[in-house]
């Protein structure tokens, strides 16, 4: 990341704190992703060599911006996806100059309509109380050797419970809690050896 993009990322968070600060509707705030974990992911986002990064939960396009920006690394592309609009979305991916599809579309529904083992990358962050009721699109979505991410594990453990017990359930997944910001939980699907056959292709 080029020094002109790292200081606007993080004017643009200082503004996000500052408006989040005096916003007493919880639902209203913008609630960036913490910039260590920002940093975090789009270095899993490398690492993983993911090309099809979905997030769900636009907020302001902070957090699309640290992976469209480690995307370029990869040959990838972000989508994002969140039920509204927010104001200022749409300059503020322009003003960073990445590519990004943005969806004004329910979550939930947004993995169901999705393919089997199509996403190399998959983030959550948005209501966290919903995400358990999307099982199993948010593992079925992620091709084997592929990433799921969920922020707030530790800030808010209680609304995240059943979505990680149902991964810790799951055989083919591999996770752990990252203390860093508010808590990314990290879980990579398993696969036979070479399996990342496909991912990243298209």
């Amino acid at each position: 990341m080029d020094a002109k993009l790292r200081t606007s990322l993080r004017e643009l968070f200082d503004r996000g704190a500052a408006r989040d600060a005096g916003e007493p509707d919880r639902l209203r705030r913008l609630r960036n992703l913490e910039p260590p974990t920002a940093e975090l992911l789009a270095l899993v986002l490398r690492v993983a060599r993911a090309r099809d990064v979905v997030e769900i939960g636009t907020s302001n396009g902070y957090s699309a911006i640290w992976l469209a920006d480690a995307a370029r690394d990869t040959g990838g592309r972000v989508t994002t996806v969140d039920v509204e609009e927010w104001a200022g979305v749409s300059q503020n991916l322009e003003r960073a100059g990445v590519a990004v599809t943005r969806l004004i579309q329910d979550g939930g529904a947004f993995l169901a309509g999705r393919g089997d083992a199509s996403v190399d990358l998959l983030f959550l962050d948005a209501e966290r109380t919903e995400y358990a009721g999307w099982w199993p699109h948010p593992v079925r979505v992620l091709r084997p050797g592929g990433v799921l991410a969920i922020d707030n594990v530790l800030s808010h453990p209680d609304e995240v419970a059943e979505i990680l017990a149902l991964l810790a359930a799951d055989p083919d997944f591999v996770g752990e809690t990252v203390a860093v910001g508010k808590g990314l939980h990290l879980a990579w699907r398993r696969g036979p050896a070479g399996l990342r056959e496909g991912a990243g292709e298209g």
